[in-house]
């Protein structure tokens, strides 16, 4: 059973955090994701924080920490691990979660493709991101988890502009745009019916820079690929793809240049090109992101798959 469980970091070790969590929060969006989360703790019997090692699912465990401060988060975070993770979010992952002592629930990509549930793709273009959503599914059925926490924000991607906060699912884990609710003064309606269960978007109203800022202010420590660094890299279709990575295919005429980037979104390493940068501090990459033009999503593959890329996975279950 792939279930780990990090030890409690003892309540009489300081806690570098104080005076942190502890504040009032002062930032309105920061205060609408903590009464989300508030929300979900006391509307859900079992619900769990899915977490990617990302910036967003990141800044979501900053959020639940001040949202039960002094208390722990009361419910565990939960990874669909592809397989094909960036080795540096991998390490960030198990770095925090050690030190927060929370649940981290482990389900992986492999196990579907092994058992016959989903089948991997070959080929220029293979990406197991897609391939996340059966085990994704099953780990919620496994575990019965009636809401999930995620970082999905209305900013990335136009499929993902028409969600509610507290996004309603089907006994299928299918999503249906018919089947939501009004939020209307921040009134947020939690009861399901059996075997339905709820996928929640505490910064959903926030933008990329939104997320960046509030790092920069809290000094959330974040892993490294996020820093421009120098790496082993190539060029295809007009986007930087990393060459130090097995799982990335490279045609043999396609030339490794080293160069200096850095990662906007840190998925499946498949589908996920890099962008020149310098940014190698937070003030820095705040800076980058004021200036840009372009969506952090224009470096992710599996989004222009086809028009609808995202649309079609969500109503599948993709979260």
């Amino acid at each position: 059973m792939n279930l780990v469980e990090t030890p409690i970091v003892s309540d009489t070790q300081p806690n570098p955090l104080h005076g942190i969590l502890d504040r009032v929060p002062t930032n309105a969006l920061e205060s609408e994701a903590i009464y989300i989360i508030r929300e979900v703790a006391a509307q859900f019997e079992n619900p769990v924080l899915l977490f990617s090692g990302g910036k967003d699912s990141i800044t979501l465990v900053r959020l639940a920490q001040k949202a039960f401060y002094p208390a722990k988060i009361p419910f565990p975070l939960m990874h669909i691990d592809t397989g094909h993770n960036f080795p540096e979010t991998i390490a960030f992952r198990d770095k925090l979660v050690a030190e927060l002592g929370v649940k981290l629930i482990v389900r992986y990509v492999q196990d579907s493709i092994d058992q016959g549930k989903v089948q991997e793709e070959s080929g220029k273009y293979a990406s197991r991101n897609s391939l996340q959503t059966t085990t994704l599914l099953d780990a919620i059925e496994e575990f019965k988890f009636d809401a999930c926490i995620g970082g999905a924000r209305r900013d990335e991607e136009k499929a993902r502009a028409k969600e509610r906060i507290f996004s309603v699912r089907d006994d299928f884990g299918q999503w249906d745009e018919r089947n939501q609710r009004p939020e209307l003064f921040d009134l947020l309606n939690g009861d399901i019916e059996i075997g339905q269960n709820v996928r929640v978007f505490p910064i959903s109203n926030w933008t990329e820079l939104d997320v960046w800022s509030y790092i920069h202010e809290e000094q959330i420590e974040i892993p490294s690929i996020y820093f421009a660094h120098k790496r082993k890299t190539f060029l295809r279709d007009g986007l930087i793809w990393s060459a130090e990575d097995e799982v990335v295919f490279r045609a043999e005429d396609e030339e490794v240049q080293e160069r200096m980037v850095r990662f906007r979104t840190v998925g499946d390493m498949s589908c996920t090109a890099a962008v020149e940068s310098d940014a190698d501090t937070l003030e820095r990459v705040v800076a980058e992101i004021r200036q840009s033009r372009i969506s952090e999503r224009g470096a992710r593959i599996d989004d222009k798959r086809s028009e609808a890329a995202m649309e079609k996975r969500k109503q599948q279950g993709y979260f």
